[in-house]
């Protein structure tokens, strides 16, 4: 069914696959204060797989996280659990030489098989199965690519071949091949970590924001109604805070989208993703007793389109076109942290932090990267050599980019003065669902009416680095195209690196 067909709405409820049939936790709220080794801020991926290492390790630690386990970047992934990232290691071969390029792999694909050991230790209900993965190519121009990607990544030691036998139910001519991945239901896996760490002196905390973060000794994590007393300290929030903005400046944030639709097949034992553009990540999973199709892509920087619309419409047609699926039942949208180098930062928050550390710039394959880098990150913590610890350096200096952020993301009250007149107007034009930002004197508005017709106002100013939001209309979002911050309408930060929302301020 085309979005014409439904009045112009998209297919599908505004909801996560995986949000949707995970069932919720029911941590606490942080209150008080705790003292722990390790405070970890952030309940994705790289956090709690951390978390789980050190306390492992013997080390209590205290997670926090600011919504509900599994809601965040990692409960909106694809799913994939994999080292092959569509054509990487040739391209970190030539930015950053062979070397680089072999660590790269071999860490992630430790990753692969570290998910799978934590999934059997903790008998985890959480869908984990072997699949192949493919990058395949929709044209015989891009055949010689795969070729030399296959080929690269078999000599770093990876489980890697061409192959022109790929499983599509369409026709393309060729595809590399990592044997003995994974897909895995993300949020569950999530789920499965929080209640693995939370116990015996370690803890985790939901509906915990933190908003400060204090180096010393101790380190003092400050959230809303609490404070963490901890030796050291983690950011692991896609985006950190408490950096003063040097990462940033180092990774640019990029928003994708996924579709997941009914089909009438058993699901395939193998994800994809294609070499060409328009890029498609493809995986299938059974849930309920129904088979879905995921169907990634339409990606772009943050702010440059704010509207998902068409981007989820587009994604529904490929699924219907290629696979015969039905109507998507899910789409969703997420957004990752795109370092400028192409590889991953863990490390030292800042330059001269001791006891502050960080993970960011998964680069959209967070599951491995975000498993490889935490299990750097506790290793450094506990005084273990790690190999690949040069690699995800926090301190380098990228090779390529000039660490100068997004270019010519719209900087506070860039936007034209727009004439009293005009303003009531476009605010008296605007539907229930519809929001707009207006720009009077150098001050801007950010204006949304709700489904009952009334009109809430606040600054449009993100308050991480003062760049003026946009509205996101799909999503009833305000989205910060310089760095990524987001709010929800009522200006509630829900996506950092802002730590503070949007105040109110009265109608132009």
């Amino acid at each position: 069914m085309s979005d014409e067909a439904t009045g112009g709405l998209p297919e599908g409820a505004p909801l996560s696959l995986w949000v949707a049939t995970a069932g919720a936790t029911d941590f606490p709220e942080l209150r008080g204060t705790v003292e722990v080794d390790v405070a970890v801020i952030g309940g994705g991926i790289a956090g709690l797989t951390a978390a789980l290492a050190l306390k492992r390790s013997g080390r209590s630690v205290a997670v926090l996280d600011a919504g509900r386990i599994g809601t965040g970047v990692t409960g909106h992934t694809t799913g994939k659990v994999t080292s092959l990232h569509r054509l990487a290691y040739t391209a970190l071969e030539d930015s950053h030489g062979t070397s680089a390029a072999e660590t790269y792999g071999l860490a992630n694909q430790a990753a692969v098989e570290h998910i799978a050991e934590v999934v059997a230790d903790e008998n985890l209900d959480c869908g984990f199965r072997r699949v192949a993965n493919y990058t395949f190519a929709s044209s015989e121009d891009t055949l010689p690519l795969l070729r030399s990607e296959a080929a690269l990544a078999a000599r770093l030691g990876l489980p890697a071949a061409f192959t022109a036998d790929v499983p599509l139910p369409f026709a393309v001519p060729g595809a590399v091949r990592f044997d003995g991945q994974a897909q895995i239901h993300a949020v569950q896996y999530l789920q499965g970590l929080a209640a693995a760490v939370d116990g015996g002196g370690s803890f985790v905390f939901e509906g915990t924001r933190a908003i400060a973060l204090q180096e010393g000794t101790p380190v003092k994590v400050t959230a809303g109604n609490g404070t963490v007393l901890a030796g050291d300290a983690i950011v692991a929030t896609n985006v950190p805070f408490g950096d003063r903005g040097r990462f940033a400046a180092l990774c640019q944030p990029h928003r994708s989208y996924i579709v997941a639709a009914p089909v009438d097949t058993p699901p395939m034992d193998a994800t994809f993703i294609s070499a060409d553009e328009p890029m498609r990540s493809l995986l299938t999973v059974r849930l309920n007793g129904v088979t879905y199709l995921l169907v990634g892509g339409e990606g772009h920087p943050a702010g440059e389109q704010l509207d998902p619309a068409p981007r989820h419409a587009s994604l529904a047609a490929y699924a219907r076109s290629r696979f015969g699926a039905g109507s998507a039942a899910y789409r969703w949208s997420t957004q990752d942290a795109m370092p400028q180098d192409g590889l991953p930062y863990a490390g030292p928050l800042n330059p001269d932090s001791r006891h502050a550390f960080v993970i960011t710039g998964l680069r959209k394959w967070g599951l491995t990267n975000g498993t490889a880098a935490a299990l750097m990150l506790a290793d450094l913590l506990n005084g273990t050599p790690n190999d690949w610890a040069p690699l995800f350096d926090s301190n380098r200096t990228p090779r390529t980019g000039s660490g100068a952020g997004p270019a010519g993301a719209p900087a506070a009250g860039a936007g034209p003065n727009v004439p009293q007149a005009d303003q009531d107007r476009r605010i008296a034009d605007l539907g229930p669902g519809d929001g707009t930002v207006l720009e009077t004197a150098g001050t801007s508005t950010a204006c949304f009416r709700d489904d009952g017709g009334n009109l809430h106002t606040l600054s449009a100013i993100c308050t991480h680095l003062g760049c003026t939001v946009g509205f996101n209309r799909g999503e009833r979002t305000w989205d910060c195209p310089c760095h990524g911050s987001r709010f929800d309408v009522e200006g509630r930060v829900i996506q950092g690196p802002a730590t503070e929302d949007l105040p109110p301020r009265p109608a132009p």
